[in-house]
């Protein structure tokens, strides 16, 4: 039987969402928000009960996989299911009823890097709309970071032809100081600054801004540029030569196997020997050591003192911010810090951890990307998104691919709302960071960043 029954039901999509782990969790508490209806399934009652009194929210206990309990959960009539237990096996076998009993979309979470070598396949022959790896992903976002270690964050649009890059401006740089319209005619017309946090608010900026040592900076540009202005305004931007991982898991097997291919040398130290084993066959040119990396005397063994860069992964949140705290006194690497929960979220940030990575905001994102998209009407398409500063400010990637009152006018001529910048312009692979003369056209993919949320399509940001 459901747990408990929305007041009033909301005009959104139908969604079942199987587990309710912290990627579940997260899915429950932003798309309730967002206005759809959720249907939750857990093997565990105790969870269904709390998330259902939480957020108003349906719940059923039960195997989410049965065809009875997805049938009593009314997978006839849903539009989506979003399968994200902690069995990569549980996921595909509840998308894969799912499919043959109702009309939906399905969505697996699967994090084994056996099933991630085969994600095409996967996807095409169970006919799933999406199978997201949080691992997979995080261990991306680090990978970009390492790449260029002056970078706090750096995300990724346009098929990987754009970034956005977040940075903190130091003391005695010469972009403090600067209105931002003078860092066009002075420096380059190149890049777009489209966000800056002080003093814990956050700013959509205007060409009379100025930026001021200490604010923590988001700007847009083609991946070449983001890489030329850091370096014209005196960053370093070589990426890192090695880096010092702490925890043998998922996480690790995957940034691993990305550094080294990126010609990054990798030393890991994981706790339990038989992973240490699987991982040298894994990994044949990383150094893997068998011991506990939270020892003091093991990490100076290791050199902790010298590495450039240090990212522990242990899946203890607790243990990963205390080793962050411990390399930022011994060394002065690049570090990059993974936690999994969310609670504390304003003592993490005071703790000044540097680059800080949330797999299941990554993971939360780009489902919430699909499903605004599926509601989404048919003139333009979400792409990307990304929640920015906590989630106050989002970055939406727009696809256009029919005409609408945003198409054909002159950027300038725009009723745009406030608070909301247009970013870039992605047409056929060029990068267009625009004046008021640009317009938008057909085919053309589009980015804004705005601290307004729950934008659908690209004429939301219209007045």
């Amino acid at each position: 039987m459901f747990m408990k029954s929305k007041k009033n039901p909301p005009k959104g999509l139908r969604i079942i969402i199987v587990g309710c782990g912290k990627v579940g969790m997260t899915l429950i508490e932003q798309l309730s928000r967002e206005g759809h209806d959720i249907i939750i399934i857990d093997k565990s009652a105790e969870k269904v009960q709390t998330m259902s009194s939480l957020y108003d929210v349906m719940g059923l206990p039960g195997n989410g996989a049965s065809y009875g309990v997805q049938m009593e959960a009314g997978i006839e009539n849903a539009d989506l299911i979003i399968a994200v237990t902690d069995s990569d096996e549980l996921n595909l076998l509840c998308c894969t009823v799912a499919k043959q009993v109702g009309n939906c979309a399905a969505i697996a979470r699967v994090r084994n890097p056996d099933y991630s070598r085969e994600v095409g396949y996967l996807r095409e022959k169970l006919g799933l709309a999406m199978i997201i790896n949080p691992e997979l992903e995080a261990s991306r976002e680090a990978a970009r970071i390492l790449y260029m270690p002056t970078a706090l964050e750096i995300n990724t649009f346009a098929h990987g032809q754009a970034e956005m890059v977040k940075f903190k401006v130091p003391e005695g740089n010469k972009l403090a100081g600067m209105p931002i319209a003078q860092l066009g005619k002075d420096i380059t017309e190149n890049i777009l600054i489209c966000a800056v946090e002080r003093d814990g608010e956050v700013y959509i900026p205007s060409g009379n801004f100025r930026v001021e040592a200490g604010d923590v900076v988001s700007f847009v540009a083609s991946r070449m540029m983001a890489k030329a202005f850091l370096k014209h305004i005196g960053f370093k931007t070589n990426q890192v030569k090695g880096t010092m991982i702490i925890g043998g898991g998922k996480a690790a097997y995957y940034l691993a196997n990305q550094l080294l291919h990126m010609g990054i040398s990798v030393k890991i130290i994981e706790r339990d020997r038989e992973r240490c084993e699987r991982l040298s066959i894994l990994l044949p040119k990383a150094i893997i050591i068998n011991g506990d990396g939270t020892d003091e005397e093991l990490l100076k063994e290791e050199g902790i003192e010298y590495v450039e860069s240090f990212v522990p992964l242990t899946g203890i949140d607790e243990e990963n911010i205390m080793l962050t705290l411990y390399a930022r006194r011994m060394s002065n690497a690049k570090i990059i810090t993974k936690i999994n929960r969310i609670a504390f979220r304003e003592v993490i940030n005071s703790l000044d951890l540097g680059s800080v990575i949330y797999p299941r905001y990554i993971t939360s994102e780009a489902i919430i990307a699909y499903v605004r998209a599926k509601k989404d009407s048919m003139d333009s398409n979400i792409e990307t998104l990304y929640h920015m500063f906590d989630h106050r400010v989002e970055a939406i990637e727009f696809l256009v691919y029919e005409k609408s009152g945003v198409t054909g006018i002159p950027l300038k001529d725009l009723s745009l709302k406030k608070d909301l910048l247009i970013s870039f312009i992605n047409r056929h692979g060029d990068i267009i960071i625009p004046s008021g003369h640009d317009s938008i056209e057909v085919g053309d993919t589009v980015m804004i960043v705005t601290t307004h949320t729950g934008f659908n399509d690209i004429q939301d940001i219209l007045k």
